[in-house]
């Protein structure tokens, strides 16, 4: 949520935010239903003003044995509240309207994103690692799966339909690995780890800017007026809500849960596989911090760098995007992902986003904190995946692969695999992988 006063300064910056964001703002009647909630204040206040005046001349006129004039105001009061009953309704219906538009408003892009229409005009700022070339032909991750029986597909969608999976033995134990070590990860550098509820509030997914415009995109619970998080970014900044933190330090969350999304208008987009799938798990990370653009655009940095040092240690190539404008959520402003080299696409595929969102978050979730001053403001939040799997097993599994269909298990994730080093080449036999 932008404040109401900054949105009138910088009119003109909100509606190329809008076309830039490709969303659909209108601006002219939040501008209008905030006139008329202005007057509509201010004739409230005035009248109920008037109101106490008259009712403590009402009081005078009384002990003065005045009745006639008295009874006289009396007759005055009573007009003024019938008037301010209508007055309060229609402040009520203004700020309802107010609010929902508001609710709208598109968070401002920083001076250093891409203006474009969609993902195809991301910037590409870098790549890491080596993109293999194999000497055969390789297989997919579907194929795999299917060669060392880790992962069921048929199966999976029979129990939960399009989109669903199972993971089993090794697939479920790399599974584990990979979230076992971005936990490992973030807790040395400082980040509190979290294990956070799933099933949620509407005020919380409203609070931190998913809904009104994401709702077609969540899992509601029927009769139970609550929600499934598709991350637990949710969770992670809604427990400090309408809260006042020390922020000496910057706040470092680290939030690991399932997460459930419905993929609506994906339809026919990434179908095969572990891709695009409607529940996933995810190591999340979250920063809430001061106020100050300098330390909010560090904690981006460190985040990121966070997420390549974990794909580092999966010795997986990726590149870094400056995410554009069209491709960017409403709440967004400021954000880069990183795309993962997946052989079977023969692409770089989207396995993580960073996210800074200044205070648009924090104002709707009341998280403030005391500036040197003692003055309250808002802090500022980010966001960025640290792993999310399935999908990050499909580069893992692709790009790990040998010609015998055997299976390279990076040397970080060893430790979690029971000290595993290979999946070996199906017809073989092994002990089974006994994680840590």
């Amino acid at each position: 949520m932008l404040d109401m006063n900054w949105i009138r300064e910088n009119e003109e910056l909100v509606r190329n935010t809008a076309v830039w964001k490709k969303v659909d703002f209108p601006l002219d009647d939040l501008l209008e239903w905030d006139d008329t909630r202005r007057e509509l204040r201010r004739e409230t206040e005035q009248q109920r003003a008037e109101r106490n005046a008259l009712t403590k001349e009402v009081e005078r006129l009384l002990r003065q044995g005045d009745a006639g004039a008295g009874e006289h105001a009396k007759a005055q009061v009573r007009e003024i509240n019938v008037l301010l009953t209508k007055l309060e309704a229609d402040l009520a219906e203004a700020e309802r309207r107010w609010g929902e538009l508001l609710l709208l408003a598109p968070n401002p892009i920083s001076a250093d994103t891409p203006v474009g229409a969609d993902d195809s005009e991301n910037v590409e700022l870098r790549r890491t690692g080596r993109v293999p070339n194999f000497g055969f032909a390789p297989r997919d991750h579907v194929e795999l799966g299917e060669l060392h029986d880790i992962i069921d597909i048929p199966r999976g969608v029979k129990a939960g339909g399009p989109r669903s999976y199972v993971l089993k033995g090794a697939g479920l134990y790399l599974h584990l690995a990979v979230q076992r070590l971005a936990l490992d990860v973030l807790a040395e550098r400082g980040f509190t780890v979290m294990d956070v509820p799933v099933i949620v509030r509407p005020e919380a997914l409203e609070r931190t800017g998913f809904f009104p415009g994401g709702m077609d995109q969540t899992y509601e619970l029927n009769g139970e007026k609550r929600w499934l998080a598709g991350t637990s970014e949710v969770s992670l900044v809604s427990l400090y809500s309408d809260e006042i933190i020390e922020a000496d330090t910057p706040l470092r969350l680290a939030g690991m849960s399932a997460c459930f999304r419905r993929e609506v208008g994906s339809a026919g987009r990434d179908v095969r596989g572990l891709y695009r799938v409607h529940q996933f798990s995810k190591i999340e990370q979250v920063v809430i911090c001061r106020n100050d653009p300098a330390e909010s655009e560090q904690m981006l940095q460190e985040i990121l760098a966070n997420a390549e040092h974990i794909l580092q240690l999966l010795e997986l190539p990726y590149r870094v995007v400056a995410v554009c404008s069209g491709d960017m959520s409403l709440k967004t402003h400021k954000q880069y992902d990183i795309e993962t080299w997946m052989p079977g696409r023969n692409a770089y595929g989207e396995t993580h986003s960073a996210s800074n969102l200044l205070d648009f978050q924090a104002r709707r979730s009341g998280i403030r904190f005391r500036d040197e001053n003692g003055r309250l403001q808002y802090c500022h939040t980010l966001n960025n995946t640290a792993v999310a799997t399935p999908r990050i097993l499909i580069p893992l599994l692709e790009n790990h692969q040998q010609e015998d269909g055997s299976i390279y298990i990076p040397q970080a994730l060893r430790k979690y695999m029971g000290g595993q080093e290979v999946l070996p080449a199906a017809g073989t036999t092994a002990e089974p992988p006994i994680p840590i």
